[in-house]
């Protein structure tokens, strides 16, 4: 049985006002978590994986959310039956690995890793005068702390904090470790940047400034992706923890959930404070405009949504099916194996950007 975590510090009755440094406070560890010989964040008390920087913000969170609850305000949701499955899933990487082609999974677990390191960008979002451009006060809520702390975690838990590896280099240790550290290929970069040219969006609410409607654009974007990220993880876990093909099932799967695990207050401090924003009031340009948040909020995310769930990730599919698809034909018996990968295919019908059930769904604080 894992021993009890320490205490969360004591908070004062109703407190909802915290400092960026407690904000970005770790929990005292026994053994600190390592990556060969990288150091990375977070750390075990007994055996116990604790995710850092999660001693003050996760009760922060929860004190935000009670909040809501108190004020009859809902949380935005995330339909689940519109989350994309991983591609290749995990039957046909399998297959690949036990046929030595490792180089579409270690391409896929490599892009992974540099676009957590890309995450530390949302510390470099503008962010606007939230007291000139909201109507209510905002004290005690998450959105007056996503300078405050908020960003800044986010940032150092994806891409690292001085000496310490974040999820870019864990999604490398789990690689190394279920793969033998394998050969990265060349065309890594290339892939990424694939179908990735879609160009600025058209503003919905020119209303309101600039950086007020980038700001919630990006946090609606982020957020429906973590969301994404939980067949990833799943994904994941299930197949570098298979010891069929994995050199170190139990080290390598580990390394996955702990990156879940430091996931999961990435996806419920943006939760709470859109959701926060959909209960305020809006000012724009000149002051006079006010736009109510639910207004705002509910087409912004929606639409981020209805792109990030159907035509994107059904045009990556395609890209990836097509790259297998190419370099099994180099492979010793490769039309027969393309027939058996292809056949593993269980299968996903996209959503239609208009589909009604990529409505955005409201859950009691």
């Amino acid at each position: 049985m894992s021993p009890q975590l320490p205490a969360s510090p004591e908070l004062r009755p109703g407190q909802l006002e915290f400092t960026l440094d407690e904000l970005l406070t770790s929990h005292p560890y026994e053994h600190l978590l390592r990556a060969d010989d990288v150091l990375c964040h977070g750390g075990f008390i007994g055996s116990q994986y604790v995710s850092p920087r999660t001693l003050v913000r996760d009760p922060a969170i929860l004190a935000w959310k009670q909040r809501l609850r108190d004020e009859g305000q809902p949380l935005i949701q995330v339909p689940q039956d519109c989350v994309p499955p991983t591609y290749p899933n995990y039957a046909q990487a399998k297959l690949l690995l036990l046929e030595k082609v490792p180089t579409p999974v270690t391409r896929a677990l490599t892009i992974i890793s540099i676009l957590e390191g890309f995450g530390a960008r949302i510390r470099d979002v503008p962010t606007p005068d939230f007291r000139k451009e909201i109507l209510e006060d905002i004290g005690g809520t998450a959105i007056a702390h996503l300078r405050g702390g908020l960003f800044e975690a986010h940032a150092r838990d994806e891409a690292g904090w001085r000496t310490e590896g974040g999820h870019k280099q864990m999604w490398e240790a789990a690689r190394d470790l279920g793969l033998s550290k394998p050969e990265i290929p060349g065309d890594v970069l290339m892939q990424l940047m694939t179908g990735r040219g879609e160009g600025a969006q058209a503003r919905l609410f020119p209303e309101l400034t600039q950086r007020m409607e980038v700001l919630l654009t990006v946090m609606a974007s982020v957020m429906v992706l973590e969301i994404f990220a939980r067949d990833v993880f799943t994904w994941a876990k299930q197949l570098l923890g298979d010891p069929e093909v994995s050199a170190k099932p139990l080290e390598a799967a580990s390394m996955v959930a702990n990156i879940e695990s430091d996931e999961r207050p990435h996806v419920e401090y943006l939760r709470t404070a859109l959701s926060e924003l959909r209960a305020r009031t809006l000012l724009g340009e000149d002051a006079s405009t006010q736009l109510p948040g639910h207004v705002v909020i509910d087409r912004i995310f929606e639409r981020q949504l209805r792109g990030l769930a159907s035509s994107r990730p059904r045009e990556q599919r395609e890209q990836v099916r097509a790259s297998i698809h190419a370099e099994l034909k180099s492979h010793p018996g490769g039309e027969e194996l393309a027939r058996r990968f292809d056949r593993l295919d269980t299968g996903w019908v996209f959503p239609r950007a208009d589909d009604e059930k990529l409505n955005l769904l409201l859950a009691t604080a």
